[in-house]
């Protein structure tokens, strides 16, 4: 244990907070690891970003990137592109890895600390769907407008950055 922590400071989480009680005592922690991206259409005059909906337990819709679990024996870069080709309908390749984001979230009895690793995808092909059990609505946006559309203020770091290696290479 480093100088200076203890159990305590252990089972703390984000900002100091504790691992909180459950009803038979402390949650048990697991780590999640996920992969995902923004898969753009380059074709036109403005690149086009797919988007995912999901309606959360409020009943808003809530627009983020696609991005699931990482399956046994998969690499992160392979999670990514099957799960952004699941989630929205489109095939890409990835062409730069944007950054990883993580957080914390209580669930099931359980206090969950997930990585998600993020790509850059160029889009190959497929045509934009919902059929995912998981996505309420998908979207292409473009992507000046992307930053606007998106719930969480890490993906829109994101997004950023996504913005910033296009212009690099242009």
């Amino acid at each position: 244990m480093a100088k200076g922590s203890s159990d305590a400071a252990a089972r703390r989480g984000p900002k100091g907070a504790k691992a909180g009680r459950g009803r038979g005592g402390w949650l048990r922690r697991v780590n999640e690891y996920s992969a995902g991206g923004l898969v753009l259409d380059l074709g036109g005059d403005v690149p086009l970003g797919a988007l995912i909906g999901r309606t959360d337990r409020q009943g808003r819709l809530l627009w983020s990137l696609p991005k699931g679990h990482i399956e046994a024996g998969e690499t992160p870069e392979q999670a990514a592109v099957r799960e952004v080709e699941e989630e929205t309908g489109i095939s890409g390749e990835i062409l730069a890895e944007l950054g990883t984001i993580d957080f914390w979230f209580v669930a099931e009895g359980r206090r969950i600390h997930k990585t998600v690793r993020h790509y850059l995808l160029r889009a190959t092909g497929g045509q934009l769907s919902d059929a995912d059990i998981e996505v309420t609505e998908v979207a292409w946006v473009p992507l000046p407008d992307i930053s606007a559309q998106l719930a969480y203020p890490d993906e829109r770091g994101l997004v950023d950055a996504a913005g910033r290696l296009l212009a690099d290479t242009a």
